[in-house]
């Protein structure tokens, strides 16, 4: 799914129009954007935390080359799903659990 097939399920789900369902979805991700810039986590219950974590340093090869280069420590995102989440994943849609 992208951001247009999600824009028209908030829209087939909420009944806005689908400017409206465009500035509420560019809204949360801006939202949820600035909080991970601030160093602050995002918790939606039943649905999973985004944060911030520091990746260290490192040395990495160069596919095509072979060459050994530095990789510098960054932060990245990083998101774990909730149970919620987890669980709506892995029931199948006729309400049973998948094995």
């Amino acid at each position: 799914m992208n951001k247009g097939e999600l824009v028209n399920a908030i829209v087939e789900t909420t009944g806005l129009g689908r400017g409206q369902a465009g500035e509420a979805l560019d809204a949360a991700i801006g939202a949820i954007t600035q909080a991970l810039r601030s160093g602050e986590d995002v918790k939606i219950v039943g649905f999973g935390t985004f944060t911030v974590v520091q990746r260290k340093a490192g040395k990495a090869r160069n596919p095509r080359t072979g060459e050994a280069v530095s990789v510098p420590a960054s932060k990245v995102p990083k998101f774990r799903a909730g149970a919620g989440l987890k669980q709506a994943v892995n029931t199948s849609r006729r309400g049973g659990k998948r094995r």
